[in-house]
């Protein structure tokens, strides 16, 4: 009998939470755009690179009109040095993408999950955004300030340019001297939305 009672109640409990997905509401990213910069230093003077990479796709999660979280997935394969010459750009583009550093090959792409937005007070950026990367199979936990607008179930998020240590995510020459001339910080900013808007319809994400 007990057995027979705790089968049914686990039966009940699963079906409650697949009705309780049923009425989440996921949103699609519509609009992306992200850059990023490496640096290098040659003669104790810093120089950098920069480029971009493409959203493959992304989405927020709602619960009725809270937003929960994102889920973002970036092509690797869409990487792209841009601010050399043609020939330069190539020669970069296919080191970057090599297995000198992420192996885009193996990896071919980058994960974000944002777990959390904080709003901020008297500040350049309105939020502190939380989340994990992963990057060549490695996770991090992160977080850096960005201006986030949420309207119902439209979100906007301009992030500020913020570092990763490229080290902690394995992008490095293997055994080789040209290492020691980057430097391990590399930059991140980023603008996504799920639909464009005015500025003056835009409304800072609120605390939960």
């Amino acid at each position: 009998m007990k057995r027979s009672l705790l089968f049914v109640m686990m039966c009940l409990s699963i079906s409650f939470v697949f009705a309780q997905k049923k009425g989440d509401k996921i949103v699609k990213v519509t609009s992306s755009e992200i850059r990023w910069w490496g640096y290098k230093v040659v003669k104790t003077e810093a120089s950098s690179q920069s480029g971009t990479v493409k959203l493959k796709s992304g989405k927020f999660n709602f619960d009725k009109t809270v937003l929960v979280d994102g889920e973002f997935v970036i092509d690797m394969k869409s990487l792209m040095a841009g601010d050399v010459s043609d020939e330069d750009q190539v020669k970069l583009t296919n080191d970057l993408k090599s297995t000198n550093f992420f192996e885009v090959k193996k990896f071919p792409v980058a994960k974000f999950h944002l777990t959390k937005i904080i709003p901020l007070a008297n500040s350049e950026y309105n939020s502190t955004v939380y989340g994990d990367v992963t990057i060549k199979g490695v996770r991090k936990t992160i977080t850096f300030p960005a201006n986030v607008y949420i309207t119902q179930f439209t979100v906007i998020i301009e992030s500020a340019k913020f570092s990763l240590n490229r080290r902690d995510f394995k992008v490095f020459y293997q055994s080789s001297l040209k290492d020691y001339f980057i430097k391990n910080e590399m930059d991140i900013q980023f603008k996504i939305s799920t639909a464009k808007l005015d500025n003056e319809n835009r409304v800072p994400a609120k605390k939960k």
